[in-house]
């Protein structure tokens, strides 16, 4: 299966229940053999995760101004594959896996056409002001559940 970047260059969308964001590599993305820094891959994964919580209109600025909570990265497995180069065009694959009361698991992938460059399993929590879980709101459950 072929990711097409060209087709929604800013921003992501949503493929039946895969969200998928577009991310070029520039210079500041590399280290000096034009090689992305192994860092960056979280940076690009947590772009997309970003946006697709946005597209499922989960408006995390309000929840954290308003106190009620945040999420956070609690797990984080990675695994790099094959190394992404300056000016590589790629893509953010999210898939969520679990959605849990206080948590919600997503397989990310990023890819260069149809190979698989880093793979990761991440877990975030929705966490209190002072960092203790807390249950996500209902409705937000009840999004990430239809991508199930």
């Amino acid at each position: 299966m072929s990711y097409d970047v060209s087709d929604h260059p800013q921003g992501g969308r949503f493929v039946g229940s895969e969200h998928r964001f577009a991310v070029r590599v520039f210079f500041e993305d590399t280290d000096v053999a034009g090689v992305v820094y192994h860092a960056n891959y979280l940076r690009f994964m947590e772009r997309a995760r970003s946006d697709m919580l946005r597209l499922l209109e989960i408006d995390q600025r309000g929840t954290i101004d308003a106190g009620e909570g945040v999420y956070a990265v609690a797990e984080l497995s990675i695994r790099y594959r094959r190394p992404a180069k300056l000016d590589d065009a790629l893509v953010v694959v999210s898939r969520v896996t679990q959605i849990r009361g206080a948590s919600c698991h997503i397989h990310q992938t990023v890819r260069r056409g149809d190979e698989s460059l880093s793979e990761a399993d991440v877990v975030v929590a929705f966490l209190t002001t002072d960092g203790r879980p807390k249950r996500q709101p209902r409705a937000w459950v009840e999004r990430f559940e239809r991508l199930l």
